[in-house]
């Protein structure tokens, strides 16, 4: 019995493979366009690519040069190679740009470079190539049903690289005074996160490390700049609270407005 099973799953297996050898083997290219999108239609990606890489220069200035490439792309993405099948999208939206299906090639571009974004410690290129794509279909295809969903991977990839500089501006944070002056570093790159990206959600982690790094900053300070880095350290503390009231550094930034205060010297306003 084992054995009969065996046979009835090897045979059509063989069978298919030889079926699939003759077409490539063939001159009839009708043939293997109609079988290409055969074996698309039943996600046989790999056989139905190799077909129509080859079809490509057969048909190119056909009317059946669209739907190969379109469908070869398409492919490209079944197989999870991103980087080609993103290629090719954009190749298709270059080439056939008057086609109904430049729209969903555009926005397949965008995706593609999606798939390839990394973790967010590693170079980020890929998520600027994605939010470019993404962009730049919502603005070419405002009425689109796909622009919700574009708009939400903008805003994913953006917190992606939000999180990334984060990252850079807590490194610089945690190497404090070693070879340099890392906290005004981190000041910095948190500073211009927060100008970039104004909406992120990732806003009150880099204003609280701002503060923070302002006030160690200070307290390393010689005594002639101390006092005036201590009142910007307290500047910023009133410019927290007053953002995220109920922060959960709120404690935290209380024990360094306190610790600041100590330092400044205040002008009796009677």
């Amino acid at each position: 019995m084992k054995k009969l099973l065996i046979l009835l799953v090897v045979i059509p297996m063989f069978i298919g493979c030889s079926q699939y050898q003759k077409i490539l083997k063939s001159t009839d290219y009708e043939l293997k366009y109609s079988k290409a999108m055969e074996y698309y239609g039943s996600e046989d990606f790999m056989r139905a690519a190799t077909l129509l890489n080859e079809l490509q220069g057969i048909y190119r200035g056909t009317e059946k040069a669209e739907v190969i490439n379109f469908t070869y792309a398409k492919c490209l993405y079944g197989l999870s190679d991103y980087i080609m099948a993103g290629h090719y999208f954009r190749q298709f939206v270059k080439t056939f740009p008057s086609s109904d299906m430049v729209e969903e090639c555009q926005f397949m571009s965008g995706y593609c470079y999606y798939m390839t974004s990394p973790k967010p410690r590693l170079d980020q290129t890929d998520s600027y190539e994605a939010i470019s794509e993404f962009q730049l279909f919502v603005n070419l295809y405002p009425q689109s049903p796909r622009v919700e969903e574009a708009n939400r991977l903008i805003d994913e990839l953006r917190d992606k690289l939000v999180y990334k500089s984060y990252l850079s501006a807590k490194l610089y944070f945690n190497l404090g005074n070693y070879m340099g002056n890392n906290y005004l570093s981190s000041i910095i790159a948190a500073q211009n996160s927060l100008k970039e990206f104004p909406d992120t959600k990732y806003r009150e982690e880099l204003s609280f490390l701002i503060l923070e790094a302002k006030y160690i900053q200070a307290e390393n300070s010689i005594l002639d700049k101390k006092e005036d880095r201590m009142r910007e350290a307290i500047d910023e503390y009133y410019s927290f609270i007053n953002e995220f009231p109920e922060s959960g550094y709120m404690d935290k930034a209380v024990k360094i407005f306190e610790s600041a205060s100590k330092e400044v010297k205040f002008e009796d306003v009677n």
